[in-house]
């Protein structure tokens, strides 16, 4: 029989799990991986619903020559909290690439794909980020503007945050909840504060339309944008990657139909033979940030390699128990 993993139980696994060896080097892992052609990800199942808004992603794939394949089933419907539910769910299914065997349904209710995606931002962080950070702009003030901050911490040394959220109630919440683990929160609905005094921005929303406009990013400034994972999501004006001096994305294939690059290609901003993926350049240094003064955008639409990747580190823990 496999086993079923819930929430509570996986949270205890990764408890156990070192966050930045543990996890955060096993999506950079990933990544290398993947851009290096060693992982089979076909592309992104996807539903979308206007009626209430949401939208559910399928994604799956396996590392070659491992032990294991995934399927990972993840929603997010917006207007939940409205009837107090979570915005995101879904389950992670682990079976074996050598027979097919459902070996574990880890029933995380989409907090696995939060990990692993504030993990992509510290690695993300850790080849993009200029060295000195002197403050970090949070767009979103749901779980992955908070977990973003947790996981940057890891690589860059930072206290002072600034957040931008829709409603006064979500932003003195935010504030309540992240200035006990040390950080200076201030909070916003100006965008445009975030990028006048922020070298390093995340942007973390579902956002239909432009939160930032080209004009307002300095040079030295680092962007990591997450939220825009579907054709229609938008959160940077698409000119401010034309502005920029790298544009890195998580993978070339999914950003032609998703994201940020996605919408700066439809209009004509920037060329696909100027993309580069994160893994070719964790592993190539010219790819990197070269200096403070460059301006960057790393684009993150999440591949399945990321679900491999926390999915194992899980049951490797849950697996030395049995």
């Amino acid at each position: 029989m496999p086993a079923i993993l819930n929430l509570g139980q996986i949270k205890e696994a990764l408890k156990k799990i070192d966050p930045v060896q543990g996890i955060i080097k096993g999506i950079e892992e990933g990544f290398v991986a993947y851009s290096q052609g060693k992982v089979v990800v076909p592309p992104v199942g996807e539903l979308i619903f206007d009626e209430p808004r949401g939208d559910t992603h399928i994604k799956y794939g396996y590392i070659k020559h491992d032990d294991y394949y995934v399927i990972k089933i993840a929603s997010g419907f917006y207007d939940n909290p409205k009837v107090g539910l979570p915005a995101s769910s879904g389950l992670m299914l682990l079976f074996s690439q050598k027979t097919g065997e459902l070996i574990a349904a880890l029933l995380d209710d989409g907090y696995l794909t939060q990990v692993r995606t504030a993990a992509a931002g510290a690695v993300v962080g850790k080849y993009f980020a200029p060295q000195r950070v002197k403050r970090v702009g949070i767009f979103g003030a749901g779980v992955q503007g908070r977990m973003q901050l947790e996981y940057l911490r890891y690589v860059r040394d930072f206290h002072d945050v600034i957040v931008w959220g829709v409603n006064q109630e979500e932003l003195d919440k935010y504030k309540a909840d992240m200035a006990p683990h040390g950080f200076k929160i201030q909070t916003t609905f100006e965008p445009g504060e975030i990028a006048s005094t922020c070298n390093v921005i995340i942007t973390a929303t579902p956002s239909y339309k432009p939160l930032l406009k080209v004009d307002q990013i300095r040079k030295g400034t680092h962007i990591t944008a997450m939220g825009s994972d579907t054709s229609e999501k938008q959160e940077l004006d698409s000119a401010i990657l034309k502005k920029a001096d790298r544009v890195i994305v998580d993978s070339i294939p999914q950003s032609l139909l998703r994201g940020e690059v996605f919408k700066a290609l439809e209009a004509g901003a920037i060329k696909k033979e100027n993309l580069v993926e994160l893994g070719t350049a964790i592993s190539d240094r010219k790819f990197q940030r070269q200096s403070d003064e460059e301006i960057t955008v790393v684009d993150l639409t999440g591949v399945a390699v990321q679900d491999i990747q926390i999915s194992k580190a899980v049951w490797k823990v849950v697996a030395a128990k049995k």
